[in-house]
């Protein structure tokens, strides 16, 4: 019931949101699957660059890709970070870094480039600012999130190895760090997915749900830095609260994308390989509703 009561919320305010016009491709696009619904989420550096005529092309960079996918039966919510850095295929531009994707050609290319990645339909998709990220936390009054190491921010923020509860200003050095890291982005998406699970702990406690003044305030937080297609309509967003009414916090489950080591293209960028029979398998469970057989197959 949390989850609907938070989505009632986001719907009432949706109006400060803008509306993405044309944020699918044109042309043949995977088929949709029944009862489930994949929502693209983009974190970006920039929306002030978003192009007047609608057409989601900016030249800012898609520093956040996560697919946030619901099956039919809505008893989970499965949410995959892709990493920046992957190297695939991005139509009309060759093989290139997936957030290149972003900069050429705004939400459309990027949309595109995933779902021929996936071979799995994107049902909707949300672009959010990184600010957005901070006035969120503060609007919750802090989130705590699990960090696997400890480090330093090169903003100076230190994290400590477990829960940390983060400001505003300390979860947005929190997301974006990366250079701390040996491994650089492989820690950085399991630290965004660590600030999800905090958000929507956050979001979904009681301390959250029992005062209308959080709730607005986060809900504010949230549309001022938001983009959405056309069809993420209230009706469509509040239909989605309700299909998710029995969805908890810790419901959700969090992954990477597959990946096979790092390389150097021929320019001399590095890279993050993409473990293609995996993927491909992962298609497979994306459009078959099974992806919690997937994970279990392919522990991570």
């Amino acid at each position: 019931m949390v989850a609907s009561v938070f989505i009632g919320g986001l719907a009432r305010s949706f109006d400060q949101s803008t509306t993405i016009d044309h944020a699918f491709p044109s042309g043949e696009r995977p088929a949709p699957v029944d009862g489930v619904e994949n929502i693209l989420l983009i974190g970006s550096d920039s929306r002030a660059s978003l192009d007047p005529n609608g057409d989601g092309v900016t030249g800012g960079r898609a520093d956040t890709l996560m697919l946030l996918h619901l099956p039919a039966d809505r008893k989970r919510a499965y949410l995959m970070s892709i990493m920046r850095d992957s190297w695939v295929d991005i139509p009309g531009h060759g093989t290139a870094k997936i957030n290149a994707a972003f900069s050429w050609g705004g939400v459309p290319l990027v949309v595109r480039t995933v779902e021929e990645l996936l071979d799995s339909r994107i049902d909707h998709v949300a672009e959010i600012d990184f600010a957005g990220f901070r006035d969120m936390t503060n609007a919750l009054g802090g989130v705590t999130v699990d960090s696997p190491r400890a480090f330093t921010a090169r903003e100076g923020d230190e994290f400590v190895a477990g829960p940390n509860r983060l400001d505003g200003d300390a979860a947005l050095a929190f997301v974006r760090e990366r250079y701390a890291f040996a491994d650089a982005d492989h820690t950085r998406v399991r630290n965004q997915q660590a600030f999800m699970r905090g958000v929507l702990d956050g979001a979904l406690s009681r301390g959250t749900i029992t005062n209308p003044g959080r709730i607005r305030a986060f809900v504010d937080a949230t549309t001022r830095y938001l983009s959405v297609d056309a069809g993420l309509d209230l009706r469509t967003l509040v239909d989605l609260g309700w299909s998710l009414r029995g969805v908890r916090s810790s419901d959700l489950v969090t992954f990477t994308m597959p990946t096979a080591g790092g390389g150097t293209s021929s320019d001399g960028q590095s890279y993050v390989a993409v473990n293609t029979l995996a993927v491909q398998s992962l298609s497979q469970a994306l459009r078959s509703d099974d992806v919690a057989g997937w994970l279990a197959e392919n522990p991570q």
